[in-house]
């Protein structure tokens, strides 16, 4: 018989489940509710997008395409990568 694993979440990646998961709602709600007033409103994205994009963006050769990014071939063979963060121009008015 093999050893039984476990596993945990990635370092900085919580799991927000009950009870705690409760006050995570809370805190989201209050803070969409502000943002709501301020006059911004909600966006949803992508996870992943065209590797050819943050290329792009950051320029080929970058520590953070080289380094920092997380890309793998679609199912078409794409070259897709995991969105490493929202763009600031996401984020206007």
């Amino acid at each position: 018989m093999s050893k039984a694993s476990t596993f945990s979440a990635p370092k900085g990646v919580p799991d927000y489940v009950p009870p705690q998961s409760a006050e995570f709602v809370a805190v989201r709600d209050g803070l969409t509710r502000a943002a709501r007033l301020a006059g911004y409103g909600h966006i949803e994205l992508p996870i992943f997008e065209d590797t050819g994009l943050f290329a792009r963006g950051v320029g080929e050769s970058t520590d953070v395409v080289t380094k920092e990014m997380y890309t793998f071939a679609d199912r078409g063979d794409r070259s897709v990568t995991l969105r490493p963060e929202a763009p600031p121009a996401s984020c206007a008015r």
